[in-house]
């Protein structure tokens, strides 16, 4: 948790890794997850480094694995569902694992393909078998005709007849001949037309489709057939019909000339089908066997090969020295766990029977190093929050161990209400209970994964909302009376101010509190509950909620200018701590401060009594800056005189906040030969040779050296511009003077959003949940059961989820524009260690389609 307020310090090492152990001593950095290597090689070619054949062959087994788990998911076999983890194996266990995956690979290839072929004889059967049942009844059909008929036509039309039978055209000489198959049904009607088109009405067309769906063996559609027999007359009419089959993709069978044959045919086919349905499921339940089989062990495969071609691409980054017998890697590495790292070396140096040990070595760099920021489940959720702004700089302050607190709180000043707040935390109560349920965790439902993610954000939000709500005496849009009200109305009829008469003649009637007894003393927590029946009720929180929200801001803000203080403290440019940080809280402090400090005096020094002569705090704050309101009653005697003297130090405090750094790093840097600027703060010139081997003492400890000191002042010195550094301090200036009137006004949306929610929720409530309760008898209650759920479901979908939505938008908003620029950056790069548990180990993208 340390280093959650602060990125942990990092370093730069060197690794000095022998040929024979490189291997296990990255397989076991892997496992730890303790560094971050960088490429040695950057110029060249992917194809050109050392270890590119073996990481081939890693994707060779990559492609296996994926062809075996596709064929496991198409026969619905579950995959193992233990959480294990193997090591990464070892090198010369890697052919074995190949030649399992090989053997696998074409034994279940065979076995595939003869299952297809199968399968595709046996849809050729069964069509075979449908086109002849069915087209025999088309032939007793045009018999039927035939008998029935008194006359013929010497020329028959088809026109009239499209179901004209072959035995007018044998009448009239010609040579017929019969073409039968199967087409998709969607194709039928193009079908004909072509035929007709084409043939000029020198063919017959039959069809009827079948009444079984037959599934197609290459793409597993479920389709409908239709049988069709086409009869013809002519060697060429006969050609373009099947070059027209052809192209509408037809499955052809030869057509039976009698009767005799056609029953042969039908039998042979039946015991021919009988045979195959024999086989086919034998060779499917050997196909099982083998998929089962390969399910065992294909989870730890996958975790293996992965980690192998990890490993390998990791080798690839290092370099090898002038002996080929020494691989060197530079990583960033927490100082803390240098000796962790140490340790492993030697272990793994130690197993692997290297006659030299592998070492590391701390190098000096110059280069920004990356940000690590250690979380938990808890923590997560929030930094992941401050990381979609940026990620922080190198040991600048973090701010979300200090968002876990302000952002479910701003979100519940927006969102306070009891009833939604509860029903928000049960939610979130119930994932964190169940967060290890793998139905839960890996879902494909990006929207819930969402949800899952944050479920401790939400479950603060919750928590917050709770607190919020008892503080507005909120619930649904009514308030709750635990403690009692603190108003009397018996006391207005004992001291004669109201009488039967006037409770009769007037709709609303005002409570004075100056009347002993009417008012007696605040409500023990929260609003009182009789606001909710007041007319005034709206005003009353419209001027509670935007003065708290004013306040909130100001302190927000204030808070993050001294986060930025801290900043320059741990960097040692103490100078900003004068040129900056001072004149900011001068200028914030001295204007809103005051506004905060005149809301508060107000509170106090007013009571009901004298309520009435309360000033406008809006209207002596804008006089503050015309420097006016002798006219008006002022708040406290001497009060312009102190407003006159805060508005002179909040002017001043802005040219040393524009001028001050620049022109003292410009003093600075024309008194170079008495003063060094070095990683970003001032040293004094050491006039002693105490002073000097302290100093060098320092250098060494963090990596550097006195010649490294005056090539680094001399380079600033050189690099120097002051058009550019006052050109920076500029737009700081601008932005945060005027930041700080715009920001102030940002935070109202405070109070908005809080009575945009209160207002919904009652609207709710009074033309959903109040209908339903004014409808009496019996029918009332059978008519509020659809009418609450209707008020359930309108108040999770509007109030919870798109409300909620709403309010957390506002609250990312407040925090990273209004708070984070105050003092953060983020202007770094995240610390991504070689670690085998950010490897993703799942079977959702393993060749499996989504």
């Amino acid at each position: 948790m340390g280093s959650l307020f602060r990125g942990e310090e990092m370093c730069l090492a060197q690794l000095f890794l022998q040929s024979g152990s490189a291997y296990d001593c990255i397989s076991e950095l892997g496992e730890l997850g303790l560094v971050e290597f960088r490429d040695l090689n950057p110029t060249v070619n992917s194809f050109q480094r050392k270890f590119v054949t073996e990481i081939k062959r890693c994707e060779e087994m990559e492609r296996i694995l994926g062809y075996l788990l596709r064929e496991i998911k198409k026969s619905d076999i579950p995959l193992p569902e233990g959480e294990v983890n193997p090591v990464a194996p070892l090198p010369k266990h890697v052919m074995v694992i190949m030649e399992q995956l090989q053997r696998l690979e074409s034994e279940l290839s065979e076995v595939t393909r003869n299952k297809e072929k199968l399968q595709k004889n046996l849809l050729e059967l069964t069509e075979y078998t449908h086109m002849l049942q069915i087209t025999r009844n088309f032939v007793q059909h045009s018999t039927e005709r035939e008998t029935r008929q008194t006359h013929y036509e010497e020329f028959p039309f088809l026109e009239k007849d499209s179901m004209m039978d072959y035995t007018s055209m044998q009448r009239l000489g010609a040579k017929l001949g019969f073409i039968s198959g199967l087409i998709q049904q969607v194709k039928i009607e193009a079908f004909e037309r072509m035929l007709w088109r084409v043939c000029k009405g020198y063919t017959i067309l039959s069809y009827a489709e079948i009444n079984e769906c037959l599934q197609n063996p290459d793409t597993g559609e479920v389709t409908r057939s239709v049988v069709f027999l086409i009869s013809y007359w002519g060697d060429q009419i006969g050609q373009k019909v099947k070059k027209i089959c052809d192209c509408y993709h037809c499955h052809l069978y030869p057509y039976p000339s009698s009767n005799e044959e056609r029953t042969d045919v039908v039998n042979g086919l039946r015991s021919r089908i009988q045979d195959l349905h024999t086989v086919l499921h034998r060779t499917e339940d050997y196909l099982r066997q083998v998929l089962n089989k390969a399910s065992e062990s294909v989870y730890t495969w996958v975790i293996q090969v992965k980690k192998m071609k990890a490993i390998y691409h990791i080798l690839n980054l290092c370099s090898f020295d002038v002996t080929n017998k020494c691989l060197i890697a530079e990583v960033w590495c927490p100082v803390n766990d240098l000796s962790v790292l140490r340790k492993a070396l030697e272990d793994c140096s130690r197993k692997s029977g290297a006659t030299v040990p592998s070492f590391v070595n701390r190098i000096p760099s110059s280069d920004i190093p990356p940000t690590l920021i250690r979380t938990n489940k808890f923590t997560s959720g929030f930094q992941n929050i401050v990381d979609a702004y940026g990620v922080g700089s190198y040991r600048e302050v973090n701010p979300a161990p200090y968002t876990i607190i302000t952002f479910p709180f701003l979100f519940a000043v927006m969102f306070g209400d009891l009833g939604h707040g509860l029903i928000m935390s049960l939610f979130a109560l119930w994932m964190v209970i169940y967060e290890n349920d793998r139905k839960l965790k890996r879902s494909r439902n990006e929207f819930w994964n969402t949800f899952y993610d944050g479920r401790y954000i939400i479950l603060m939000m919750g928590l917050f909302s709770i607190y919020t709500g008892l503080i507005y005496n909120d619930c649904f849009s009514k308030s709750l009376n635990i403690f009692g009200s603190s108003w009397s109305v018996r006391a207005m009829f004992a001291q004669d101010k109201w009488t039967k008469e006037m409770v009769n003649t007037n709709a609303f009637l005002t409570l004075d509190p100056n009347v002993t007894g009417v008012f007696n003393g605040p409500y023990p927590f929260g609003i009182d509950p009789i606001w909710n029946m007041a007319s005034n009720r709206l005003t009353f929180l419209n001027s509670y909620k935007m003065k708290m929200s004013v306040i909130l801001g100001i302190i927000h803000m204030t808070f993050g200018v001294v986060l930025g203080g801290i900043n320059h403290i741990h960097f040692r440019k103490k100078f900003n701590l004068f040129l900056m940080l001072i004149p900011e809280l001068l200028f914030l402090l001295f204007l809103f401060g005051y506004l905060v400090f005149m809301v508060v005096f107000k509170w106090l020094a007013f009571s009901a009594a004298n309520s009435q002569a309360a000033p406008s705090i809006l209207i002596h704050f804008i006089n503050m800056f015309l420097m006016q309101g002798d006219t008006i009653p002022h708040l406290y005697s001497g009060q312009k005189t102190l407003q006159v003297f805060l508005l002179v130090i909040a002017l001043l405090a802005v040219p040393v906040l524009l001028l001050g750094k620049p022109v003292y790093l410009y003093w600075l840097h024309k008194g170079q030969n008495r003063f060094g600027v070095y990683r970003g703060y001032e040293r004094v010139r050491r006039t002693s040779e105490e002073e000097m081997s302290l100093m060098r003492a320092h250098d060494m400890e963090e990596g550097s050296n006195h010649d490294s000191l005056t090539s680094s002042a001399e380079s600033q010195s050189d690099e120097f511009d002051f058009a550019d550094i006052f050109l920076h301090q500029s737009i700081h200036t601008i932005e945060y003077c005027l930041g700080c009137v715009s920001n102030t006004a940002s935070y109202l949306r405070l109070w908005a959003l809080s009575l945009a929610h209160a207002q919904l929720s009652e609207v709710l409530w009074a033309m959903v949940m109040r209908v339903g309760l004014r409808v009496g008898s019996r029918v009332g209650i059978l008519f509020l059961v659809p009418v609450f759920g209707l008020f359930a479901v309108l108040t999770v979908s509007i109030l919870l989820v798109m409300e909620g939505l709403s309010a957390f938008l506002h609250a990312l908003r407040l925090h990273w524009v209004e708070f984070q620029n105050k003092f953060y950056s983020g202007a770094g790069t995240k610390f991504s260690p070689f670690a085998f548990s950010l490897i993703h180990t799942g079977f959702e993208n393993d060749g499996l389609p989504l």
